[in-house]
This record gives structure tokens, C-alpha cells and sequence, in this order.
């Protein structure tokens, strides 16, 4: 018998990226998501600007919408407007912005009571000088933002992405083993499990349980790291909704469909029915 234990759609705003953040979390609360993936980026809470008062407002905003809230922190030129998610946690140069970057974020998701901020490695930097270099450089961020969690109620949690340092499981596993503290969660992309992973998903899902503290969703067309709208891949997903449903999954599960912002409303709304559809 399949457990009935319901899950929470949500959608990310970096699909809105054409939207102000207030209408944007208007359209999505009226198509009936439960909860919003806000990627903090230069249009939407920029945390290099934000005021308090402009945090204490959202918050209002996502109470009277009734919209559940995790910090996603992948906006693309938010700190460099040349190269593209630069500089990460791995830079030979630069490293200490992305660091206050993500201790900002943590601030602000302290700020909304957001259920989590969630990260990833960053790419190997062709400036350091070795292999060894770049994990002591995660393992030391990582340690530094996780610190900056504590006694916020914040939780962490680190996304393995595809041409990142840390990119599968495996390096996930070794990275929670290395650093101190440990508590360090797991934002499980279903596309990037999907890619990369031998296991099977719901497999995925039940080994790693309690330490999914947040999830995003899309279709994959072969092993090809392109988030698709559902139904224009090969991914199965009533099995992986139902192992999610199986480890009684609290967090919000995330629509995340960033190339498809000049249909913003469209897609959502698909979205959402194909979700509710299974």
C-alpha cells in the first residue's frame, strides 16, 4: 500500500526571473503551491542590499500568502557581472565574497524562518594549484557558513551538481565526512540524481532519509544536465514521489525550471497540475 503522506510543491524564482519578486510569489501562491525556492539574486533580495526592513516585509508577505520559504543561493552573476557564478568557495582568488555571500543568506533565512539554505561546491578553479587544494578550500568554507548557522535554527544543505567539484553522492558523503561540524544536509535535485547516479532515485531516497533537508524537481531528457518542463524527459516520477512520500518528507519539493522564465506563469501552472496529477 503506497503511504498517503502528502508532499509540498514549491516553486523557484529563478523561473520568475522576468517577475518582481512580490508578483511572482503572488502567481505562485494563486496556482497553489505551498511553499517558494527564493534564489536570492540582483532582482530578487539582493542580499548585497537588502535592508532589514525589506526582509521583515517579505516575511509578512510570504505569512499572508501562506507560502513556506527555503534560500536557494545559485543566482548566476550576483557577485561577478562577468563570469558566471564566480567566485565560489574553490577561487584562488576571491573566495571570502562567496563566503559572506552565503553567511548573508544564512541572515536572511534566519530572518523568514526559511527551512533551509541551500548551496553547492562550485567549479574547480584553474588558478589553484591542485586538486587538494580546492577540497580544503570547500571543507573551510563549508566549516566557516556552517559556524554561522549556529543558534540561527538554520539548516544547510549542500547540492551535488553536475561539472561541480562535488557533483555526485559519493563526494557528498566525502565532504559531510571531512568537515566540522558535520551537520550538513542534502539538497537532492532529482534531474542531477537522474545524471549522474547509478542507483536508482527512489533507491537514493530511502538511503539518504533523514538528511534530505530539501528537494528540487524537473525532467531529464537522457543524461543531459538541461532542466526540462515534466513530460519532455525520460525521468519516472511517480516512484520517486511516492519514496519521498514512503521517508515521510517534510521539506518542500522545488519546481525548478530556470530557462523557462519567459513563460513563467505557463510553466508553473503545468507544473503544478502535473504534480497534483500523480
Amino acid at each position: 500500500m503506497t503511504d498517503r503522506h502528502s508532499l509540498a510543491f514549491a516553486y523557484n524564482t529563478n523561473g520568475f526571473a522576468h517577475h518582481r519578486l512580490d508578483e511572482a510569489l503572488e502567481v505562485i501562491a494563486e496556482l497553489g503551491y505551498q511553499g517558494v525556492a527564493l534564489t536570492l539574486d540582483v532582482h530578487h533580495l539582493d542580499p548585497v542590499r537588502a535592508t532589514d526592513e525589506e526582509v521583515d516585509a517579505l516575511k509578512d508577505r510570504l505569512r499572508s500568502l501562506g507560502l513556506r520559504i527555503v534560500i536557494e543561493t545559485g543566482g548566476r552573476y550576483i557577485l561577478d557581472p562577468r563570469r558566471k557564478h564566480y567566485p565560489s568557495l574553490l577561487s584562488a582568488e576571491g573566495r571570502e565574497r562567496r563566503i559572506e555571500f552565503l553567511l548573508g543568506a544564512v541572515r536572511i533565512a534566519n530572518r523568514l524562518g526559511a527551512e533551509a539554505v541551500s548551496l553547492w561546491s562550485g567549479r574547480p578553479d584553474p588558478g589553484l594549484a591542485s586538486p587538494d587544494l580546492a577540497e580544503r578550500h570547500l571543507r573551510s568554507g563549508i566549516e566557516v557558513v556552517s559556524r554561522g548557522c549556529e543558534g540561527k535554527g538554520v539548516r544547510l544543505a549542500l547540492e551535488p551538481e553536475p561539472g561541480m567539484l562535488v557533483d555526485t553522492l559519493g563526494r557528498f558523503d566525502a565532504l559531510v565526512a571531512a568537515v566540522r561540524p558535520a551537520d550538513l544536509g542534502l539538497t537532492l535535485d532529482i534531474g542531477h540524481a537522474h545524471c549522474l547516479e547509478r542507483e536508482p532515485t527512489p533507491e537514493i531516497i530511502h538511503r539518504y532519509g533523514d538528511r534530505i533537508w530539501n528537494v528540487h524537481i524537473e525532467d531529464i531528457r537522457g543524461k543531459v544536465h538541461e532542466h526540462l518542463p515534466f513530460g519532455e524527459g525520460d525521468i519516472d516520477f511517480p516512484p520517486i514521489l511516492d519514496a519521498l512520500r514512503q521517508i515521510r518528507y517534510a521539506g518542500l519539493v522545488s519546481v525548478e525550471l530556470s530557462r523557462n522564465s519567459h513563460d513563467a506563469p505557463l510553466q508553473a501552472r503545468k507544473s503544478i497540475e502535473f504534480l497534483r496529477s500523480l
